[in-house]
């Protein structure tokens, strides 16, 4: 039997998992209220907010998975990408633990975390899971990209953004429309009471499986500027369409770019990850694919699509049998090399 502790505080989010095997035993995360005042997180206050958070949040999966902490074969953490200041509280922490345990630790990169996250397994689902090789898209505030998953150790990303990602957008575009933060699922909200076909934004030209979301961002920036010089209230008497119309175009081009996979690859294995993957219309518009084009379909619990512990869990447990364990010299990374 092994039991992992996973330990995630990439950004502004103290989370802690304990599962036993490839099963979860206990989830916890502890929420920092303090960045809506902002309308974004201010690193510097993540970090403290980590401080005050780890211990408590550790303590808590500790208990709730009905285990003694000296019961643990490993601890794994979030090594990036992230906030530097915020890392560095995970990784201290669980260096210092397991030096106290005398337990290995394990070095986890986030964006494959997020992957490796359709193979948990809890007494609530018993749902399948992909199958190797398999395609995820990968869609965060701070990444989006399409990867080949050849098995929990060998990943190939075949496309990402060269700019900005889609969840850049969706909370860039709510912020200029005076959504409160954060703003991608107020956006998600909205459009599920608009119409989608309102509004018309134009896509970008990307040749091959790559993302660029900076022209689109530029251009409904644009469109309000001018549409607002016409009515000041155009945005307040449009949300929801506005909302439905911004929504379609990034989800179209999201799809887009997951078929050219699909077609280039032959993989018929179709998956989610990532804080986006949690949007109801791009969940709605993968299962339709799923019809369309003969796919299967992956879609993530909603609590494993945003930031969360158990996806580090799951991972350490795949490094955990792969005897890939990491040394206490090791740092954290704000981008990732993935």
């Amino acid at each position: 039997m092994i039991y992992i502790l996973g330990i995630e505080s990439s950004c502004d989010d103290t989370a802690a998992a304990v599962t036993l095997d490839d099963r979860l035993l206990s989830n916890v995360t502890a929420n920092q209220e303090v960045h809506r005042n902002f309308g974004g997180v201010v690193p510097e206050l993540a970090s403290r907010a980590h401080l005050q958070n780890i211990i408590p949040v550790i303590q808590a999966a500790i208990q709730e998975a009905n285990i003694s902490k000296n019961q643990l074969s490993a601890v794994a953490f979030t090594r990036g990408p992230g906030l530097l200041g915020s890392l560095l509280v995970g990784i201290s922490f669980a260096k210092s633990f397991s030096l106290g345990l005398k337990i290995p630790i394990i070095e986890v990169d986030h964006l494959q975390a997020h992957i490796l996250a359709h193979f948990l397994r809890d007494d609530t689902s018993s749902k399948p899971v992909p199958v190797f090789p398999f395609l995820c898209l990968t869609v965060s505030g701070g990444h989006t990209q399409i990867t080949v998953v050849k098995s929990p150790f060998d990943f190939q990303v075949i496309g990402r953004t060269i700019d900005d990602a889609a969840g850049e957008t969706f909370d860039k575009t709510a912020k200029i429309m005076g959504l409160p933060y954060p703003g991608g699922p107020m956006i998600d909200a909205y459009a599920k009471e608009g119409n989608p076909d309102a509004f018309r934004f134009s896509k970008p030209n990307i040749p091959g499986l790559d993302f660029s979301f900076s022209g689109l961002k530029t251009s409904i920036l644009y469109f309000l500027r001018d549409h607002l010089k016409k009515d000041p209230d155009f945005i307040e008497k449009n949300k929801a369409d506005l909302c439905a119309s911004i929504q379609s175009v990034i989800v179209d081009i999201l799809l887009q770019k997951v078929k050219t996979a699909a077609d280039l690859t032959g993989i018929r294995e179709i998956a989610i990850a990532g804080g986006v993957s949690a949007n109801f219309s791009l969940r709605a518009a993968l299962l339709k694919a799923q019809d369309d084009f003969n796919w299967n379909v992956f879609i993530p619990r909603l609590e494993y699509s945003t930031d969360n512990a158990a996806m580090i869990a799951i991972t350490g447990y795949f490094k955990y049998c792969n005897n890939d364990f990491a040394n206490l010299s090791v740092a954290p990374y704000a981008r990732s090399s993935f």
